[in-house]
């Protein structure tokens, strides 16, 4: 049945080949910033200004620790990032964005924008494409369930 439209292959296909074109795009411009994706995928997770553990920057730059560490060391080597012990867990170490790496973010991002909003993108598909990570991870499940008291 995978020649079924909206069939399970077809949106796997699609979201990998989606994610693939997409970071193609972006690595352009990014180059041009002297940045790579997974980089800025970590400039944007520390561009809120709350320091994350270098466990949660891993899992969501999608990056195994030890190359998330080499990253690390080489935005910080670029006065981008910065680490400081956690001051509630003394054994982890959290990253932060310098003020050089929020005004860096700062201008990277208005040229990523800039290249997004060529696409035409629906405003939505960022909300319906969080809405299915948060159906197929386990993680954002048993949160939920255990904020409602219950499984959805």
């Amino acid at each position: 049945m995978s020649d079924v439209p909206g069939a399970p292959a077809d949106l796997l296909r699609s979201l990998t080949r989606a994610e693939r074109l997409l970071s193609r795009r972006l690595g352009v411009v990014l180059a041009e910033a002297g940045l790579t994706v997974e980089a800025w995928r970590v400039l944007c997770l520390l561009a809120d200004g709350q320091g994350h553990p270098m466990s949660e920057v891993s899992a969501e730059a999608s990056l195994p620790p030890g190359t998330l560490t080499k990253l690390v060391d080489q935005l910080v080597d670029s006065n981008l990032v910065f680490r400081r012990v956690d001051p509630f867990d003394r054994r982890r170490i959290r990253a932060y964005l310098t003020i050089r790496g929020r005004s860096e973010h700062q201008r990277v991002d208005a040229r990523v924008r800039e290249s997004l909003a060529e696409l035409g993108v629906p405003p939505d598909l960022v909300d319906q494409l969080d809405y299915l990570v948060a159906r197929l991870d386990p993680a954002r499940n048993r949160d939920s369930a255990d904020a409602t008291g219950s499984r959805r």
